[in-house]
């Protein structure tokens, strides 16, 4: 089966889920909410200009998870994606998944954004599989650290071959859809990159090297 790939945030989604869900944790005074919207429009920022250190931003996000018990983040899981995550999902991007599902081929979402959060939005989505950042479980509870290798920039192209070596696909004929500067180490693997609303620096470089631009909004 040919591979499509895409990233979730700002590609499939009208909007980051990560920084979303930073809100949305502000909103509900699980955080301080004045401190750590500070903290989290900062790491959103060097993000989308390609120079978070992923490690750092991470010690930040995952924390909360090690807060708070399964069964309490479970709930305001399923309140995130009652209120938050509806109002972000695009027509035009499930349309476009369900064009590739119609021709047979294997749907593969891979974003840099933890699978606590990423988990219910990609099933959601009714894609075959996911790559996401994984956060530790000890116990039975997150103990705010990574495991693993973070599924970002490099990391993605790292942790999509050890899923072809697992897995038995190929990046023969694939596709990967991608908004954002850091995906251009694995836009570059696959035999059809295509640029999703991309970012300034991907556009750029997408119309450089005529790749397809698409307006999934």
């Amino acid at each position: 089966m040919r591979l499509a790939i895409f990233d979730l945030d700002n590609t499939l989604l009208n909007g980051d889920s990560d920084h979303a869900w930073g809100e949305f944790l502000c909103q509900k005074g699980i955080v301080d909410s004045e401190e750590y919207r500070r903290a989290n429009d900062y790491f959103y920022q060097q993000y989308k200009q390609a120079s978070l250190d992923i490690f750092e931003f991470l010690e930040f996000a995952l924390k909360p998870l090690a807060q708070l018990d399964m069964t309490q983040l479970q709930a305001l899981h399923s309140e995130f994606m009652a209120t938050v995550v509806a109002d972000m999902m695009l027509p035009k991007a499930q349309a476009l998944l369900q064009q590739h599902r119609d021709q047979g081929d294997f749907l593969l979402i891979i974003t840099a954004t933890n699978r606590f959060v990423t988990g219910p939005i990609c099933e959601a989505l009714g894609v075959d599989d996911v790559l996401a950042t994984e956060p530790e479980v000890v116990d039975g509870q997150y103990s705010g650290k990574v495991a693993g290798t973070p599924c970002f920039q490099d990391g993605k192209v790292e942790r999509l071959n050890s899923w072809l070596a697992e897995h038995g696909h190929s990046l023969e004929d694939s596709y990967f859809y991608s908004d954002s500067r850091n995906d251009l180490p694995l836009l570059l693997k696959v035999e059809h990159p295509v640029a999703v609303n991309p970012d300034e620096a991907l556009d750029a470089h997408a119309r450089e090297h005529g790749w397809p631009v698409l307006d999934l909004r």
